[in-house]
């Protein structure tokens, strides 16, 4: 498959909101967005604004960084939202359904490289970096399933 590309620059925390809210309302059961960056580069600030856009009635998002994995019931689906960080053993990914989870459920995956050979073929990659060190954030998006073109268009606009 070719891989496919697209860089979105962010000025502020608000806009990296509104680019999380726009590629959210086009999520459907099956997808699942890899969020790549340094401690600290908007990885969680955009998953929280992505999942308070699609839950039905608002809650606390907090970060699943001891927790693993915090699931939300949506109204079409489950998104489950995983910071595998602290991930001690890759086996571990199996043991909390996170497999299962990328077939049937919106999965937001913080620390991706840590799914090592199984993460998702179909997965979106987002790569968050904070060059300036302020609010600005170089945000690029990298792909290989055809399916995200015309949605990542749409969000991207």
């Amino acid at each position: 498959m070719t891989q496919s590309s697209a860089a979105f620059t962010s000025r502020s925390p608000d806009e990296t909101a509104r680019l999380a809210t726009k590629l959210g309302a086009g999520l459907q059961p099956g997808d699942c967005v890899l969020l790549e960056g340094q401690i600290g580069a908007g990885k969680s600030h955009f998953a929280r604004a992505l999942i308070l856009s699609r839950l039905a009635e608002p809650e606390d998002v907090p970060s699943p960084t001891f927790t693993l994995v915090q699931t939300y019931d949506l109204p079409d689906c489950e998104l489950w939202h995983a910071d595998l960080y602290r991930l001690p053993d890759p086996d571990q990914i199996i043991e909390l359904g996170l497999l299962d989870a990328f077939q049937s459920a919106i999965c937001l995956i913080e620390w991706p490289e840590r799914l090592g050979n199984l993460t998702p073929d179909t997965a979106l990659s987002l790569r968050f970096d904070d060059p300036h060190h302020n609010d600005t954030r170089e945000i690029t998006l990298t792909w290989t399933d055809p399916s995200w073109n015309d949605r990542l268009q749409e969000a991207l606009s």
